[in-house]
């Protein structure tokens, strides 16, 4: 039996179709970098505008610990570029969480041209929320848990020790429970993505609440500072968010659930 051979015709098919492949390809490899672009210079320009203001900022960003030091304490460097340095990283990082709706943005920019306008009204409400998430977990690490924290630790310490802590362990120590606080608040979001592209039920995610409650506990683990207090003041939130996820998710998506529970009761 003889086999097909390819004609003038198809050939010339294949390489329109691989020109236009190839083409589209690099229109979206520029578009890709003109919004990298355009999100690195917002986080550039504030932080510009910012640095004169360097020495607030850490003022700032330090409050929570020196409210609860004994008068008097003062915060140290055993660093020779510190004094120097940490205060324009915690200006930079300033700048990183203000422009975050900008770079966000720029991210909804470059997928939306891809998605179906029903699924553009589902998603930008959610990109909104999970903006809006993103700085109230941000302000609930600031102005509720860093006072908790710091007034815990303090108040443990032995007498005959003087607590004066290091400025850049204490950046360290401040952007990463707000980077943990800040992504944990997107639990809500993550659910709803997840019931929203079928790979799980909001059934099961309902029958699995144990596992999520001491999945929390292990998620704090690794996102927080190595004790526990902190571990337990990120991972309860974090369930309470899953349980807003699910609330949520029957209220944005109340035809997919309904769908979905009606394909789980048909027989095979």
């Amino acid at each position: 039996m003889s086999e097909p051979t390819n004609t003038p015709g198809d050939k010339k098919d294949e390489r329109k179709e691989e020109q236009l492949a190839e083409g589209t390809l690099v229109s979206h490899l520029i578009e890709l970098r003109q919004r990298l672009v355009k999100g690195t210079l917002a986080v550039t320009i504030i932080f510009l505008c910012l640095i004169p203001f360097t020495d607030e900022i850490f003022d700032f960003v330090a409050a929570p610990l020196k409210e609860q030091l004994p008068e008097g304490s003062p915060l140290i460097t055993i660093g020779i570029t510190a004094p120097f340095l940490v205060p324009f990283k915690a200006t930079f990082f300033v700048a990183l969480f203000l422009a975050m709706p900008i770079v966000l943005y720029q991210v909804w920019a470059f997928v939306a041209p891809g998605l179906y306008r029903k699924e553009k009204r589902f998603a930008f409400p959610l990109l909104a929320s999970s903006i809006v998430l993103f700085y109230t977990g941000i302000a609930f690490a600031y102005f509720i848990i860093f006072r908790i924290v710091f007034g815990f630790f303090i108040a443990i310490t032995p007498e005959s020790v003087t607590n004066m802590p290091d400025i850049s362990q204490y950046l360290t120590f401040v952007l990463t429970l707000c980077f943990a606080f800040g992504l944990a608040f997107e639990v809500p979001v993550a659910t709803v993505l997840l019931i929203w592209s079928g790979i799980v039920s909001i059934k099961s995610l309902k029958a699995a609440r144990a596992y999520v409650f001491i999945g929390a506990f292990v998620v704090g683990m690794f996102l927080t500072p190595p004790d526990v207090f902190s571990q337990t003041l990120l991972a309860l939130p974090m369930y309470f968010l899953f349980e807003g996820g699910i609330l949520m998710a029957q209220y944005l998506l109340p035809e997919k659930i309904a769908a979905r529970q009606a394909a789980d009761e048909t027989p095979d």
